[in-house]
């Protein structure tokens, strides 16, 4: 039970911050291309990345920290199904070029920033 205290709370947070990233991206870009959607699976990719290297080392991460902020906060914050859906609208609308680079800008930038955060995390806990 306690577990699932600690997801939820981190859902709310990441659904928070997703809301809030989108919402100022729409107004600082425009309706056009999906920049906020695109920004926060970019960074959840880079964080999720970042926080299970991290979490591989248990003396670092505990599995309620872990818990909270991947499926929690990671959880809540990137959402696949919006990209998901807005790549179809995309298509739907004629707008073939905007839902092309995004598909390609989400699905190649994702696997690079998780792999970059893999990376960090690992550097973090590298021996000095």
């Amino acid at each position: 039970m306690e577990h699932l205290l600690f997801v939820a709370a981190g859902g709310a947070i990441g659904s928070l911050l997703r809301y809030l990233v989108t919402t100022a991206a729409l107004v600082w870009l425009g309706p056009g291309f999906p920049w906020g959607t695109l920004a926060v699976n970019l960074a959840g990719s880079f964080l999720i990345g970042l926080v299970q290297a991290l979490a591989a080392e248990k003396l670092v991460l505990g599995e309620e920290a872990r818990l909270f902020l991947t499926t929690g906060v990671m959880g809540g914050f990137t959402t696949y199904s919006a990209f998901s859906y807005e790549t179809v609208s995309l298509m739907e609308r004629g707008a073939s070029g905007p839902a092309w680079l995004n598909l390609v800008l989400t699905t190649s930038g994702c696997l690079a920033v998780c792999y970059l955060g893999m990376l960090t995390g690992r550097m973090v806990l590298a021996p000095r």
